[in-house]
């Protein structure tokens, strides 16, 4: 019986699909196709010698690249002014995407539906360039790194995924302050604001990767090497060959991906940290109750 009995209730074996052994094969090749150009960048920013070809380790390992780049005067400001409108930026657009997502997503606002479509209708169309420089310079901002802050504070995509967070927020919540007498501020300050950790975190994360990286509005607006930021000084530097002058014996390609390793360093060293909170805010708005 007891033999029986095992035979009875012995696990079944597990079989593996070919669709488990096509989505390994599949995601594994997204992975090299990714990190590939990630590692050669790496790789080059070592080399003293540049090379054209893929290589997986130095022939001649050098810290010149990143030597020239952190002892470079003229790279001390772009780099300063990247990182002060960064986080300007970042905050700036947290204040307006969380504000405006939260009046939004009160029902019984006047007005309500309208501004929610004027708004959607400027993710369709614009002004134009040539107007937008003419805002821009009657406000001050033509020959100003502020630009960078201002014109990035405010997008009205984050601010539609921010409202669809608040809005995925249960209302008993909300009815449960209001009969404690908290105002409506006070419910957002209380209540709302720690309640959306993942979408804060996500969020700040596309402003910050978008004031970083903006070149182009550096390129349009600003002539005054003091005002432009770093990736602007990379663009110069890869595009039109203006490396800065060093005593140490290195290739130009060296210095090229030395600089754009120092580029991508900061999130490369902040998304860890901010990862849980970013798997979590992709499905902002995605499942509602």
């Amino acid at each position: 019986m007891a033999a029986e009995a095992k035979v009875a209730y012995r696990k079944p074996k597990k079989h593996i699909h070919v669709f488990d052994v096509v989505n390994y094969i599949v995601f594994v090749i997204v992975a090299l196709i990714v990190l590939l150009p990630l590692w050669k960048v790496l790789v080059d920013s070592f080399n003293a010698v540049g090379v054209y070809q893929f290589r997986f380790w130095p022939n001649q390992p050098t810290l010149a690249g990143y030597l020239t780049i952190l002892t470079t005067q003229k790279l001390y400001r772009p780099f300063l002014n990247s990182v002060i409108t960064t986080i300007l930026g970042t905050l700036l657009g947290l204040v307006m995407s969380t504000l405006g997502g939260y009046v939004l997503c009160q029902e019984d606002m006047p007005g309500r539906n309208a501004m929610s479509y004027f708004l959607l209708f400027t993710m369709i169309f614009s002004g134009g360039m040539i107007p937008e420089y003419l805002v821009m310079r009657q406000l001050g901002l033509v020959d100003n790194m502020w630009i960078l802050v201002v014109k990035h504070g405010m997008n009205v995509y984050n601010l539609v995924l921010m409202r669809n967070f608040f809005e995925g927020i249960p209302a008993s919540l909300f009815e449960a302050a209001k009969i404690d007498g908290c105002s409506p501020m006070g419910i957002f300050f209380r209540i709302v604001l720690p309640l959306s950790k993942a979408a804060l975190a996500s969020i700040g994360l596309m402003y910050a990767v978008t004031v970083w990286n903006d070149y182009s509005t550096v390129q349009i607006y600003i002539t005054n090497r003091d005002q432009v930021n770093f990736q602007y000084i990379l663009r110069v530097m890869v595009m039109d060959g203006d490396t800065p002058t060093t005593a140490y014996k290195v290739s130009q390609n060296t210095l090229y991906y030395a600089a754009i390793v120092c580029a991508i360093l900061p999130f490369m060293i902040l998304y860890p940290f901010l990862q849980q909170y970013f798997v979590t805010g992709v499905n902002i708005g995605a499942v509602k109750e």
